[in-house]
């Protein structure tokens, strides 16, 4: 067997996942990559429980191999309470160049009955690329009725990103 190899790759690919369920909170807003879908129930979480922001920050995380979420920004500690996770993104990004690495783009696929995607993916997709400074793209998919997704109980999210050595690497 031979030893894997330490020579510097050009480029990295992290997958990030998020899942939250739906709050019985009425005051609870429920945001999706940094968008607010008004008249629909909040997600549960420490934070504003945004799972694409989640999942992208999850997956810029891994890309560059600096861990996840949970151990970058706790649920333990109280100063993510109610955080924007539009802002944690950025600060992900920014620990993502920090490590050496720039965002060539992410996609994700974001699995719920509701709220519908489609009708904000646009807006989502800036708030998205914006906070990262690369093309990140949004996909709504159904669970066609199976599971706690299925059943209206949560919302999940799978993100892919690929990050690419910076020249000063």
């Amino acid at each position: 067997m031979t030893a894997p190899s330490t020579a510097p790759v050009p480029f990295r690919v992290g997958h990030g996942f998020d899942i939250h369920r739906f709050s019985d909170d009425a005051d609870r807003r429920l945001v999706l990559g940094g968008v607010e879908f008004e008249g629909e129930p909040g997600l549960v979480g420490h934070s504003d429980a945004d799972a694409i922001a989640h999942a992208v920050i999850d997956a810029l995380l891994a890309a560059a191999g600096l861990g996840d979420i949970g151990q970058q920004f706790p649920d333990t500690d109280p100063s993510y309470a109610g955080a924007d996770s539009i802002e944690l993104l950025r600060r992900a990004t920014a620990m993502v160049a920090d490590a050496g690495w720039r965002v060539g783009n992410v996609d994700c696929s974001v699995i719920c009955e509701r709220p519908k995607i489609a009708p904000k993916r646009e807006l989502i997709h800036e708030r998205l690329s914006a906070a990262v400074g690369a093309p990140v793209t949004v996909s709504g998919r159904r669970a066609e009725g199976l599971g706690a997704i299925g059943r209206i109980e949560g919302v999940a999210c799978f993100a892919v990103a690929i990050v690419i050595a910076s020249e000063h690497r």
